[in-house]
């Protein structure tokens, strides 16, 4: 199973993805730089991803407490979601996303 990230140079990585891990777990575990300074507890928004518009249907809406964070994030578009609030299964297999500004 794995995850596309695009990096802020818009290379993008293939990342090895575990089911149950959050997409934030993936990306650091994949040796992408991703700040994520509260460690996943949606208590920052410094590990904002957009979602590419062709997996957002397949995501469970955001919490109105993610929703509150993206409020504090630079560049918030529709497409932004916190990478530590989703949660990755075999449904998200091939999930596209884009390290926002300010995530890294």
């Amino acid at each position: 199973m794995h995850v596309y990230c695009t990096d802020l140079d818009g290379k993008t990585h293939e990342l090895q993805a575990t089911d149950e891990w959050t997409v934030m777990e993936i990306i650091r575990e994949g040796g992408i730089p991703i700040l994520a300074q509260c460690g996943g507890s949606c208590a920052c928004a410094t590990c904002h991803v957009y979602v590419d518009p062709s997996w957002k249907s397949k995501l469970p809406e955001p919490s109105e407490e993610e929703v509150g964070m993206l409020d504090g994030a630079f560049e918030v578009t529709q497409d932004s979601r916190l990478a530590c609030q989703i949660t990755f299964n075999k449904d998200l297999d091939g999930l596209k996303i884009s390290l926002a500004p300010g995530s890294v």
